[in-house]
C-alpha cells in the first residue's frame, strides 16, 4: 500500500499504534536496566603483559632462524664481474680501417 492511498484514520490509528510501541519499549528498558533497540558493543578482550612477552620471544626466534638459514645458505659475497675485453692495438687498426673504409664508401654513395 502507497503513502498516498493512507486514509486519515488509518495515519492516526498507525500514529497511535507507534506512540504504544515506543512507550512500552521504554517500560521494558526501564525493566531490564538498558536499552532493547541497540546490542551492546562486544567487550575487547585485552591481552596480559605476560601473553605480549610470549608472541615477541616467538617472533624474535622466527626471525633470527630465518637469517640464521639465509646467511648460511647463500653466497657470503657477490660473484666476480667479468673482465672486460680488450683488443689488442692490431686489432684496433684492422677495426679502424674497416670503419674508415665503409664511411667513405657510404658518404660516396649519397653524393
Amino acid at each position: 500500500m502507497a503513502i498516498s492511498d493512507i486514509t486519515v484514520n488509518q495515519l492516526k490509528r498507525a500514529t497511535a499504534i507507534k506512540q504504544q510501541l515506543d512507550r512500552l519499549n521504554r517500560q521494558l528498558a526501564a525493566i531490564l536496566g538498558g536499552s532493547s533497540d541497540s546490542a551492546a558493543a562486544p567487550k575487547k578482550t585485552r591481552m596480559s603483559v605476560s601473553a605480549r612477552r610470549k608472541i615477541a620471544a616467538a617472533q624474535k626466534a622466527r626471525w633470527a632462524n630465518f637469517r640464521r638459514t639465509k646467511s648460511t645458505s647463500g653466497p657470503a659475497r657477490p660473484a666476480a664481474k667479468a673482465k672486460k675485453k680488450v683488443f689488442s692495438p692490431a686489432t684496433r687498426a684492422k677495426l679502424s680501417a674497416r670503419l674508415k673504409a665503409y664511411w667513405a664508401a657510404k658518404k660516396a654513395g649519397k653524393k
